[in-house]
């Protein structure tokens, strides 16, 4: 794979690397062909490292020989038990055994279930009938649950703890140490009744339940042929690098494809991030060269830089810094790593590559991580696409945009407005067979010719970089017959020091018409700190009334709501949208400026 290359200005890059080839990549048939590439080509390099035990840094290194074997272990033990082509679900934090189980499935027959471990315990018995699950996995945290509601779960054949002593196993519940060494004697034997299982093209291979910020979550079938081509599409567009450190929740498509997936084709080492609170820690521990994130993620680590700079006086400097490395970049002399280093080294001192989806991220952001030498990649996905549409190029970076569509994909806009603003089609080897049992459902989303309707709003430019504007769901259509998406004047919102999440959302009228917009702010606790909430409304209205002089009429914020604790979010941290904005009257809202919406 091509090395990062450094020393040209964003908008250089662009003009002269917009044509640059696709990254070569290795074909492969499926994820057992993927293993045995691995293994043959890295046997010895480190395909996983994670903690055994966090307090003394107990450290285990698995090479790609060591996983493929313990993939072919577990999966031998799995069809002694009869299991071959079941629906095997999985709820547990991020883990070794949650990576080797789910590779373990996907060289099946059987249909890999992912559940959001953050769901009430309820939900996941619904999803674990509505999904067929025969088998599923699960962690400490779950197993009380499990066997208070046993006889609830009459069709769940087999529980496997992934950390079950096998002391404590019995008929149903099953130790997932025990079942390996049973299928390593299997194995040793002679046994080939899982290595020769033949996972089908075009067969269901994985059900993914979304958890979107509104309506209620569906399945989400994903054939082999799916996640394939997105790991060998995806990687031809935007590669990675030696060292991750994975972060995000493994049950969400991003992280199980784009992060799981993708490092192990391109045989890097994926460090197991034990919990959010130790992010920090472990980007020093672990040093990883790529990471995937969310925006939330991103406008935190952006916010505590500038947040650390500015109290400890440094602001002013490492703005005339940047100023002086973009003049250098000029004329090809590349000094970021040296002239912020101290900035590099919150990161571990190795990072070259941010990939961030989920949603459109703020330019300046973008701008910042390049300015001090860490590439800021946005894509575009959705579950249902398996997931990734699109992203930026390293060397073809538009901070605005999210990039250029897959190879394997056809993306139109369905019927542009004047902007040619209009609903994101995708088509092609990435989109999903269907939603499981639902095709009512899935005939309002994906036609008879496989134009799948994303729901968001977009463009396209003469360059095919496509641009996301809003979500259809959201889009604000004011009395007056002016459309707003809400998502633009949030980022133009966030931009606001003092705002640390804000929604925008319609003000209604008696009538239930859209008279105007108001935005819900929850204040940035540092920079507020010690003031009354009549200031920090202050504060935050001055602030809006300036940015309502640079914005139409139409997108002024007329009203604004503070927040006394964060907005609810989902486990993928974007914020739920349902239920804000139902009525107008809000105790801490006020006029933000006298101008009408027109």
């Amino acid at each position: 794979m091509p090395q990062r290359r450094c020393g040209m200005l964003w908008s250089e890059k662009m003009a002269k690397n917009k044509n640059y080839p696709l990254y070569e990549v290795a074909p492969f048939t499926d994820f057992k062909d993927m293993l045995r590439q691995a293994s043959e080509e890295a046997g010895d390099s480190i395909a996983v490292r994670y903690y055994r035990d966090y307090a003394s840094k107990d450290v285990r290194d698995v090479t790609y020989n060591e996983f493929r074997r313990e993939t072919e272990e577990l999966g031998t033990g799995l069809a002694s038990l009869g299991i071959t082509d079941s629906h095997v679900a999985m709820v547990s934090e991020n883990s070794y055994q949650w990576i080797l189980t789910y590779l373990t499935v996907l060289n099946s027959e059987g249909v890999y279930v992912p559940i959001d471990k953050e769901l009430p315990f309820p939900e996941i018995m619904n999803i674990l009938a509505h999904s067929d699950s025969k088998v599923v996995f699960f962690s400490k945290h779950y197993e009380q649950n499990f066997r208070d509601n046993a006889a609830s779960l009459p069709w769940i054949k087999y529980f496997i703890g992934i950390d079950l002593a096998p002391e404590d196993a019995d008929e149903r519940f099953v130790s997932m140490s025990a079942l390996m060494a049973k299928g390593a004697e299997l194995l040793d034997s002679g046994d080939r009744s899982y290595l020769d299982l033949q996972p089908k093209d075009d067969e269901l291979k994985m059900l993914v339940y979304t958890s979107g910020t509104t309506g209620t979550s569906k399945g989400v079938m994903l054939s082999l042929h799916n996640l394939v081509s997105s790991v060998y599409y995806g990687l031809q567009i935007s590669t990675v690098y030696t060292t991750c450190l994975s972060v995000l929740p493994y049950h969400h498509t991003y992280e199980a494809v784009c992060g799981l997936l993708v490092s192990l084709h391109h045989h890097s080492t994926i460090c197991v991030n034990d919990s959010l609170r130790h992010v920090a820690e472990n980007l020093k521990f672990f040093r990883p060269d790529y990471i995937m994130l969310v925006p939330l993620f991103v406008e935190n680590l952006y916010k505590k830089i500038q947040n650390t700079l500015e109290s400890t006086g440094k602001a002013k400097l490492v703005n005339r810094m940047i100023g002086v490395s973009n003049n250098l970049r000029k004329v090809g002399v590349d000094m970021r790593k040296k002239f912020f280093k101290p900035l590099h080294d919150v990161f571990g001192g190795r990072l070259i590559k941010i990939v961030c989806g989920g949603a459109p991220i703020r330019p300046e952001l973008a701008g910042f991580f390049d300015a001090i030498g860490i590439n800021l990649i946005n894509g575009y996905g959705i579950t249902e696409c398996s997931p990734l549409v699109s992203a930026n190029r390293d060397y073809y970076n538009n901070y605005r945009s999210v990039g250029v569509h897959l190879p394997c994909v056809e993306v139109k806009i369905d019927e542009p407005n004047e902007n040619g603003e209009g609903e994101i089609l995708v088509k092609g080897d990435i989109v999903m067979m269907g939603y499981y049992k639902k095709p009512d459902v899935t005939a309002e989303v994906l036609s008879e010719d496989g134009w799948f309707r994303t729901g968001d709003y977009g463009r396209l430019n003469d360059e095919g970089q496509l641009f996301i504007t809003g979500r259809k769901k959201n889009l604000i259509v004011l009395k007056n017959g002016k459309n707003v998406y809400p998502e633009e004047i949030e980022e133009y919102l966030g931009n606001i020091p003092y705002v640390e999440e804000v929604v925008v959302y319609a003000v209604k009228n008696e009538s239930g018409e859209e008279t105007a917009l108001c935005a819900e702010i929850y204040p940035n606790e540092e920079l507020l700190s010690g003031k009354t909430q009549e200031e920090r409304h202050a504060v935050i209205k001055t602030a809006v009334e300036e940015l309502n002089k640079t914005l139409p009429p139409y997108k002024k914020i007329l009203k604004i709501k503070l927040r006394s604790t964060e907005f609810e979010k989902t486990t993928s941290k974007k914020i739920r949208r349902m239920g804000l904005g139902d009525s107008e009257a809000q105790p801490e809202s006020s006029d933000s400026g006298k101008t009408k919406a027109e």
